[in-house]
């Protein structure tokens, strides 16, 4: 559980309204600090698959079992397995990448009551704010593999989903596991198109798939082309910001 200390640090005052024009500057300035400390942490991660998904599922549900062997698939050809950082899906994920010696990234969030980062991270990332945290898990992703879960995982997909839709971001596949569990959704979607609020050629990137045989044929060609183009923007370390690589693997010699 968070400690005293790390609760006086959670900001709880930024959304309540104006504030002493210095403390929305002290916001600005902090919102910066940790944008620089994301970008400076995963800058060298390379290509990445993100997981998300419910932190409340224990490693003998199905669901963690799946994440946890498609993570492996994922890994096993090279993409790095980013997460949240929690327990459940998240864990399975990143447990998942260290079965098959792929680099494990997690991304927690602080908040009072919230879990404790997972065991099975080679990198692991605290964020005080949501949507820093959303914009660096979607900055160093590829792809997104979302696994049933609850209103944080919702938060999560339609917020990628918004960002496709608009033009934001582009050849993003996103894959949908278990069809069972999605369905109540996928229905609302189904009404959404049928009332003209959504239009099926803005959903082509979403793919549902109900095994990790499924999943892996669904998301194999999309993610060979989308490593090559990767490769290609493929960046280097520099002395000048101080980064260096230890044992195969790059970090910063400085923190933000």
């Amino acid at each position: 559980m968070p400690t005293q200390d790390d609760e006086r640090h959670i900001d709880l005052s930024f959304l309540s309204g104006p504030r002493p024009r210095w403390k929305e500057l002290l916001s600005v300035m902090s919102i910066a600090r940790e944008f620089v400390y994301g970008f400076r942490k995963l800058h060298f991660v390379g290509p990445c698959v993100t997981f998300f998904g419910s932190a409340r599922f224990g490693e003998d549900h199905p669901y963690y079992q799946a994440a946890r062997q498609l993570a492996q698939r994922v890994g096993r050809v090279g993409f790095t397995i980013m997460t949240g950082g929690g327990p459940g899906i998240m864990e399975a994920a990143n447990r998942g990448a260290q079965d098959v010696g792929a680099r494990s990234i997690g991304c927690n969030i602080k908040l009072p009551q919230e879990q404790q980062p997972n065991s099975y991270l080679d990198v692991s990332l605290a964020f005080e704010r949501f949507f820093v945290r959303k914009v660096l898990l979607l900055k160093y992703s590829m792809c997104f593999v979302v696994m049933p879960g609850g209103a944080g995982t919702l938060d999560e997909l339609f917020e990628t989903i918004t960002l496709i839709q608009t033009g934001k971001v582009r050849n993003f596949p996103i894959l949908l596991f278990g069809r069972e569990y999605w369905k109540p959704m996928l229905e609302q979607v189904e009404r959404m198109i049928a009332e003209g609020t959504l239009g099926h050629e803005e959903l082509k990137f979403v793919f549902v798939a109900d095994s990790v045989d499924e999943a892996t044929t669904l998301l194999q060609d999309r993610l060979v082309l989308m490593w090559q183009e990767a490769r290609m923007r493929k960046d280097t370390p520099k002395w000048w910001f101080m980064e260096d690589r230890v044992n195969g693997r790059l970090t910063t010699t400085a923190k933000p």
